[in-house]
């Protein structure tokens, strides 16, 4: 990406430290450690995870451990604790067979219809150690819900953004593209540019997580922009140039294995069921990221 994971997190946890926030180094993956750093806890949003398709066909032993294990302990901690738990899933689990049901316009693929809600086919097309490993914590936390009666949820979170986010290419798409963009980095498309997302503000993701808090309906949601807050990445490219007033830098190169070319969420069911809806729309949520990283200048290095 071209900055430092480690400047990065630390940039992270020293703010959430002048928030107040209690930090603990750990890992998912231990449970007894897991177990007595949650302690206490009221609510459990699990977001450790292994999120990049190519770590995970990199590295599957990776992936196994901290998506499936990791996942797995944590909702065993929830069910001992007796606290709600929200998991961070993922689209992918509905496989890249969406790519077979996609036209071209100028800008973005387009599909009929255009949104996908959860009962669609999942795990169509090819499917990576990620798809299974997203999957398969899918499975066990409807286990728990249904064995143990454990309050939960798991969440297909797709396209997530906002400031203090230090996106690559691997993951945090959005984010790499401005941060790339202000500091007069090339921007590298893998594909045609016109793979489209329903992306979401993170604040917008925070909202759906005290919906669950404060109504705690155990299910399976999709949580993304929906089709008012769907952008191509060359329209997404296109309105950061707009925004900063000069054209992107942009590279080419081919497409990669496994990528979904087209996600939109259908969010009826979180809408009815959570009460929850997106507020801010990708002009306003992009505008606002630019102008952190503009003003952060510093954080970044080549």
């Amino acid at each position: 990406t071209g900055y430092g994971s480690d400047r990065a997190r630390n940039y992270n946890w020293d703010y959430l430290s002048s928030l107040g926030v209690e930090m603990v180094r750990g890992d998912v993956r231990d449970y007894e450690q897991l177990l007595a750093s949650a302690s206490g806890a009221d609510f459990i949003i699990h977001t450790a995870a292994q999120p990049a398709m190519t770590i995970s066909i990199e590295d599957p032993d990776l992936d196994f451990s901290t998506n499936v294990v990791g996942t797995y302990n944590v909702l065993a901690a929830a069910r001992q604790l007796q606290v709600p738990v929200v998991y961070c899933s993922s689209i992918h689990v509905y496989g890249n067979a969406i790519n077979d049901t996609l036209v071209e316009s100028d800008t973005r693929y387009l599909r009929t219809p255009a949104e996908i809600d959860e009962s669609h086919p999942l795990l169509e097309g090819l499917v990576t150690p990620l798809h299974a490993s997203k999957r398969t914590g899918e499975i066990y936390l409807q286990s728990f819900v249904d064995t143990y009666q454990i309050e939960a949820a798991a969440f297909r979170l797709t396209g997530l953004y906002g400031t203090r986010q230090f996106g690559g290419e691997d993951h945090g798409w959005v984010a790499n593209f401005a941060i790339r963009s202000v500091l007069g980095w090339p921007i590298t498309l893998f594909g045609t540019g016109k793979q489209v997302r329903d992306i979401l503000f993170a604040p917008d993701a925070v909202a759906a997580f005290h919906a669950f808090y404060e109504r705690r309906k155990p299910g399976i949601y999709n949580i993304g922009g929906g089709e008012g807050h769907s952008i191509s990445l060359q329209e997404c490219i296109d309105l950061i140039g707009e925004i900063l007033g000069r054209e992107p830098d942009v590279m080419l190169k081919d497409k990669r294995l496994g990528d979904l070319w087209y996600f939109i969420c259908d969010i009826s069911k979180a809408q009815r069921e959570l009460g929850w809806q997106p507020q801010v729309a990708p002009k306003e949520g992009v505008s606002n990221l630019i102008q952190w990283i503009s003003d952060n200048r510093d954080c970044f290095q080549q």
